[in-house]
């Protein structure tokens, strides 16, 4: 049994939940969410609670359990709630800023990088040393903070680069002088 499958989604306030057949549609205030689930799982709507059950008890259907439970989850609280990763830009001279809805990093290339968010997504940069990707989209939000960080990852003997939050970077011992 799936310890993730077997829990029930709330739907708050606000949120409408639209399923045929295999195609659920979330609505909510931030915007709406489409997708289509593989064929082993069956979704139902009762009483403000999604569930989602396996069809079968094969293994391709109990592994599809509690992954379709999760992106139904994250759908719901996308569109309620928003998602939000945080980045930090370490290194001298190293910064961001926003021009219009685009983000504009310097990050010692010889051009600063400018990077055009897609639809659903937001830059934040409260000071030039922070960036904030909100989004109501997990996926899409996770995915444009994955390219800004690849565009300066950080390096290991310093740690300057671009890099989450709560990132820990194993840090190197440099080369010692010759005696």
């Amino acid at each position: 049994m799936s310890r993730i499958g077997k829990m029930p989604i709330m739907v708050p306030a606000g949120v409408e939940v639209a399923v045929e057949g295999q195609h659920v549609r979330v609505k909510g205030p931030k915007g709406t969410l489409e997708r289509t689930l593989r064929p082993n799982v069956q979704v139902s709507i009762a009483e403000g609670r999604i569930e989602i059950l396996p069809v079968d008890e094969s293994g391709e259907a109990r592994a599809q359990w509690g992954l379709s439970r999760s992106l139904v989850a994250n759908m719901v609280d996308g569109v309620s709630k928003g998602f939000r990763r945080h980045l930090e830009l370490a290194g001298v001279g190293y910064r961001a800023s926003k021009q219009g809805s685009k983000l504009v990093l310097t990050v010692g290339y010889s051009h600063p990088v400018e990077i055009e968010p897609p639809e659903g997504i937001d830059f934040e940069v409260p000071n030039p040393t922070n960036v904030f990707v909100n989004g109501y989209d997990k996926e899409t939000v996770g995915a444009v903070a994955a390219k800004i960080r690849g565009v300066r990852p950080p390096e290991p003997y310093k740690g300057k680069g671009i890099h989450y939050k709560d990132e820990k970077i194993i840090r190197k011992v440099g080369k010692t002088g010759k005696k």
